[in-house]
C-alpha cells in the first residue's frame, strides 16, 4: 500500500494536469485534516458565525482544486495553501460584516498567542489581514508562516515541510514575525 501523503501529492500534480477526474478522489484523503483546520480557525472565531465548520472546508476545497497554476509539492504544500484559501474566505466575511455594520474602522488588536485562542471578531482579522499584507512586502516567508500558523494550525515542522527549511528557522521567523506584526498592530 502506498503512504496517503504520496496518494495526495499524486492526485494533485493530476489535478494541476488538468485531470479533473482525481477530485473525488483527493477530497477523501484530505477532508480530515481540512477539517481539523477549519474547526481550529472557526474555533476562535464568534460563536454566530454564518460559516460552519463543513461550509469552511467546502468552500476552501472549491477553492483548491480550481487553482490552475499551482504546482503542488506535497500534502503540507497543499495544507498551506489551504490556510491561505480558509484565510481569504474568513476575511471576505469579516469585511462584509464589517460594511454591513458600520462601514469599517478598524480597531487596534495584537498578535499573540491569547489572540490565537480568543473569539475573533471581525475588525481584529481585517487589522491582521492588513498587517500581514504590509510584512508580505518587507517579507513574504514570515508572512506565509503567520498565516499558515495561525489561520492554518499547521506545526512548526509541517511549516518547514512547505518551504524545505530547518525547524529551528521557521521558529525564528515565527519570532520576528510576530514583534513585527506586534509593533505594527499597536
Amino acid at each position: 500500500m502506498t503512504e496517503p501523503s504520496h496518494d495526495v501529492t499524486q492526485l494533485l500534480n493530476e489535478l494541476a494536469g488538468g485531470n479533473r477526474t482525481v477530485v473525488d478522489a483527493l477530497m477523501p484523503l484530505v477532508y480530515d485534516e481540512l477539517r481539523r483546520l477549519a474547526h481550529l480557525r472557526l474555533s476562535r472565531e464568534r460563536q454566530d458565525h454564518t460559516l460552519n465548520t463543513t461550509a469552511l472546508v467546502h468552500e476552501a476545497y472549491i477553492k483548491l482544486v480550481n487553482q490552475q497554476s499551482v504546482s503542488w509539492q506535497n500534502r503540507a504544500h497543499f495544507l498551506g495553501i489551504a490556510a491561505q484559501a480558509m484565510r481569504r474566505i474568513l476575511i471576505n466575511y469579516a469585511q462584509g460584516r464589517l460594511a454591513e455594520k458600520r462601514g469599517g474602522g478598524q480597531q487596534i488588536v495584537e498578535l499573540n498567542e491569547e489572540l490565537a485562542v480568543q473569539e475573533g471578531k471581525a475588525e481584529e482579522l481585517v487589522a491582521l489581514d492588513a498587517a500581514l499584507d504590509k510584512l508580505a512586502e518587507l517579507d513574504e516567508r514570515q508572512s506565509k508562516i503567520v498565516e499558515f500558523r495561525f489561520f492554518g494550525g499547521l506545526t512548526h515542522e509541517e511549516i518547514a515541510e512547505v518551504f524545505g527549511i530547518s525547524v529551528p528557522t521557521v521558529q525564528r521567523s515565527w519570532r520576528m514575525a510576530r514583534a513585527w506584526l506586534a509593533r505594527e498592530l499597536r
